[in-house]
This record gives C-alpha cells, sequence and structure tokens, in this order.
C-alpha cells in the first residue's frame, strides 16, 4: 500500500520492477565504494571511475528501464482498458510460495554480496601494476619492464598517470578511448611516442613526495668509465652536483632546482612535440613580477610562430622526463657492469664487443640474444685463442650479463631502443641541459643562458688509468679523455655519443 501511495499505478509492472533492481543496486554501490573512500587509509585513484562514471551510469540505465516499462504498461492499458495491475502474487499461506520467496531471497541476497565483492576485487585489480602492464596494456611491456627496475617501482603506476579522484581518471583514460581502438586494431605506432601530452601536473604527483622547496646544498656523484679501446682503459670523474633549489625565505636559491624554487616561473615554447628544441625562454620572478625573455639565434620565432606555438610552464618532468620507463644507452650500463665485474674489465675490447652487440638492430628478440652469445664468443674464440680457454666462464658470465641488459633495455617488436626516448637528465646522451643552456639563447639586452659546466656542477677530481690524480676542491678543468682538442667546449656531447 505504501508504494502505491508514491508510485503511479504505471509503475508496477515487471519491465520497471526489472529497472528499478538494477537502480537500486547501482546505488547501493555507490554508496559502499564511497564509504569504502572516505575510510580508506589511502586515496584509490581508480575509486573514481567505478564510484562516479560506471555505477552512476547503471543507475541512470536502470531509471531509464523503469520509465520504459512505465511507457509500455500506461499504453496497455490505452490499448485494452485493463487498468488491473499484472504482477506475480505471492501468498504466504501457501506453503509453495513460502518456500519459493525465501529461495529467491536467498539468491538474491547471494547475488547483492557477489556483486558488491566482485566490484570491489575489480577495482582493486584494476589499481594493479600487473593490470596496467599485462593485462590490459599489453602493448605496453617496454615501459612495464622499464618500470619493475626503475627508481620508482614501488610506486603504484596510477598513482602518477592518474591520482586520486575522478576528474584526471576521465582525462587520461577516457580521452585515450582511441588507444583502445589502435590496440584493438593493430593501429598503434611503435614505439609509442612520448611524452604523455595529458600527464597530471608534476605537483599534484612528483611533489606528493619530493618538494623543491626542501632541496638543499650539493650531491657527491662518482663516475666510473671503461674506454672503448683495447684495455678497456678505466677513467674516474668525481662531481660535486650542485641540486640547490631551497627556500627563498631561507637565503638566496642557487642551483639546479633553483628551476623549480616556488619563487621562479619558467615558461617555454618547444618547437616539436618530444620538447627537446626550446626556442623560447620566459623567466618570471614570482616576488617582482620581473620578465625576462630568452630567444635562440640559431632559429628564432617570429611573434606570429610564438603564437601558433604551444607554451609550458616547466615542473619536474621537464627533465626527470624518464623518471620510470628508463632505456639506458649500452655505454653507460656497460660502464657500470664492468666496474662492478658482472663483465670482465680484463677482456680485450669488452666495452667496444659489448655496446656494439647491444646496439645492433635485431629483428626481434630471440635473434638478438643468440646473436649477442654466439659473437660475444665466437670473437675470443677466434681472435684471442690463448685467452678463451682461460676465460670461458668470465666470458659465459660477460654474455649473460649483456643479455639481461637487451632484455631490460630493448623491445625489437615495438622498435624500442634508448636512441627513440630522450633522458634530459645531464647532457651527453641527449640535448638535455643544452636544450636551454646552449650559450644561444639570449635576451634582447645580450643576458645569455650560460653554458659553462661550472653552473650546474664542479669537477672535483678526474683520473685516467696509470695517470696521476688531478684533484682540487675548488674545481679542475674537464680533459676529455679523447684529444679533440676544444671541441667539447663547443658541442653538445651528444653529437658524439648519439649520433643521429
Amino acid at each position: 500500500m505504501v508504494l502505491k501511495k508514491i508510485f503511479p499505478a504505471a509503475f508496477f509492472n515487471t519491465v520497471s520492477l526489472i529497472g528499478a533492481s538494477i537502480a537500486t543496486i547501482s546505488f547501493g554501490l555507490v554508496i559502499f565504494l564511497f564509504v569504502l573512500e572516505i575510510f580508506g587509509t589511502n586515496q584509490k585513484p581508480y575509486m573514481g571511475i567505478l564510484a562516479f562514471v560506471i555505477l552512476p551510469a547503471l543507475l541512470v540505465f536502470g531509471v531509464a528501464v523503469i520509465i520504459l516499462g512505465m511507457i509500455l504498461e500506461r499504453r496497455r492499458r490505452l490499448k485494452t482498458g485493463d487498468v488491473s495491475t499484472h504482477l506475480p502474487s505471492v501468498d504466504f499461506n501457501n506453503p509453495k510460495h513460502r518456500k519459493n520467496f525465501f529461495f529467491i531471497a536467498f539468491v538474491g541476497a547471494s547475488f547483492l554480496f557477489s556483486i558488491g565483492f566482485a566490484s570491489f576485487q575489480a577495482y582493486e585489480y584494476t589499481e594493479s601494476d600487473e593490470f596496467c602492464g599485462t593485462t590490459c596494456h599489453t602493448v605496453m611491456e617496454p615501459e612495464y619492464t622499464a618500470y619493475q627496475f626503475s627508481p620508482h617501482a614501488k610506486v603504484g603506476c596510477v598513482q602518477c598517470h592518474i591520482g586520486s579522484g575522478a576528474n584526471y581518471f576521465v582525462k587520461s583514460k577516457l580521452s585515450g578511448s582511441y588507444q583502445l581502438y589502435s590496440v584493438a586494431f593493430n593501429k598503434y605506432p611503435r614505439p609509442v611516442p612520448t611524452p604523455i601530452h595529458n600527464l597530471r601536473p608534476a605537483q599534484e604527483t612528483c611533489e606528493q613526495c619530493h618538494w623543491p622547496k626542501h632541496f638543499f646544498s650539493e650531491k657527491l656523484h662518482k663516475n666510473n668509465y671503461f674506454l672503448s679501446d683495447k684495455n678497456n682503459t678505466r677513467w674516474d670523474l668525481t662531481l660535486l652536483v650542485k641540486i640547490g633549489g631551497g627556500n627563498i625565505e631561507a637565503g638566496p636559491t642557487s642551483g639546479i632546482h633553483w628551476h623549480m624554487n616556488i619563487g621562479h616561473q619558467i615558461t617555454y615554447a618547444p618547437s616539436d612535440s618530444s620538447r627537446q628544441t626550446i626556442p623560447w625562454v620566459k623567466v618570471k620572478d614570482v616576488a617582482t613580477g620581473a620578465e625576462r625573455v630568452y630567444t635562440s639565434t640559431d632559429a628564432p620565432l617570429t611573434d606570429e610562430q610564438l603564437a601558433a606555438t604551444e607554451t609550458r610552464r616547466m615542473d619536474c618532468i621537464d627533465c626527470h622526463n624518464r623518471p620510470t620507463h628508463i632505456y639506458r644507452p649500452p655505454g653507460r650500463t656497460v660502464n657500470t657492469a664492468m666496474n662492478l665485474g658482472w663483465i670482465d674489465p680484463d677482456l680485450p675490447d669488452a666495452k667496444t664487443l659489448s655496446v656494439n652487440l647491444l646496439d645492433f638492430p635485431y629483428s626481434s628478440r630471440e635473434k638478438a640474444l643468440d646473436s649477442i652469445k654466439t659473437q660475444f664468443e665466437e670473437y675470443y674464440r677466434l681472435r684471442y685463442p690463448d685467452i678463451f680457454p682461460l676465460k670461458k666462464e668470465s666470458i659465459q658470465k660477460s654474455v649473460s650479463e649483456i643479455q639481461k641488459i637487451y632484455n631490460r633495455n630493448y623491445f625489437p617488436d615495438m622498435k624500442v631502443s634508448w636512441k627513440k626516448f630522450p633522458d634530459n637528465i645531464g647532457h651527453m646522451y641527449y640535448p638535455g641541459c643544452f636544450r636551454c643552456h646552449d650559450g644561444k639563447h639570449q635576451t634582447q639586452d645580450g643576458k645569455i643562458l650560460s653554458r659553462d659546466c661550472n653552473v650546474c656542477h664542479t669537477i672535483l677530481s678526474q683520473q685516467f688509468e696509470k695517470d696521476e690524480l688531478r684533484i682540487s676542491i675548488a674545481g679542475i678543468e674537464y680533459q676529455h679523455p679523447v684529444d679533440i682538442g676544444d671541441s667539447w667546449k663547443e658541442m653538445n656531447c651528444s653529437d658524439c655519443h648519439n649520433p643521429k
């Protein structure tokens, strides 16, 4: 009787009641997940899509079914003149009715519990790194592999790519619906292009753990290298990297993180989608409002070109653009492996051979791993027959390490290698710092973005194998390991270390 007073007579039909069931269950699950988020210790990035997008959509669908049922019921009554309600009747005095009712009630309650449990488990699984890297995004094998060996391997994918709440889920997932089509119909690019232009701002992700305002002082950085000569000549370089940053309220700020200090706002205009060519930079002092604009003398932008170019405020990701999905250059990884003894530095030509085998354009991973093993062993068997039997175990260990390096950094099926993904930290293999600090960006009054090495770091010591140690707390002048005159002062390191 109560329901009949609340709802119109046309509501009481089978179709509308099914719709009401769908709407009621959906609403109950929305409340359930909403309560989970309120009382949960951590915010769940995928909660937004489940609680505020998918389930409300089901609720609306249920309401639509209710309306459809009412329309059909009203038409039936007008057509037949029959205004009686055609619903199943339940008589609890009838043992059969009573038995069926309790059976249906038990099945319904079990169904509701199962739906709630399944919704929670599904929502938990969609937050997992396995879901991002293997189940849904099979095309992301390179990124998932690199992620597992990165400094952020314990940070969930969704924490950086989405964050909490529904807003950026909609932006990053629903706006990328074309990507689903691309994967389903094999139309995605190889490799997947970067950077991600709709990535959440670093202030809402990175700075939840890393805060530039509290970066201070310098960091000692020791580098161990091996030359690409027969003897794998070792040389060591120790830098004092000027991390800088800091709080403007505590005094002057300087160093690398000056770029991210809250007292400054840097805006730039890249001329390419990968943000590797930057012809225009604007620096604003937040306290005074003073601005300086630096324009590249090599490729200046006209006012019309600047107006048509998308500008971007600099944040963490503009330098730390590979914080997780890192594809390391073979020269760097082989240096590390040789320094640790995983690739034997006493094997003649080990540095050159390892780098060349890693960087060869193999057609498949299987061929790559087989070729690395065969060619590395054959090289010493044929060229150094006197060394091969003595170093056989060391050669096999070196082969295993080179294959590991390949598996983590090269993916032929997706055409992924280190050359396709610039890393803007430093300047050896990619333009990096020199995108702006190339000595060619200047203001109208002649102020230049310096290219001086000592702006970012001081070289404390440098030593080549069997040579004397050069060391000074005040800093020493860099000596290039190969005599190329003063060319290294004028050209970018990446021009030689990563030739196009």
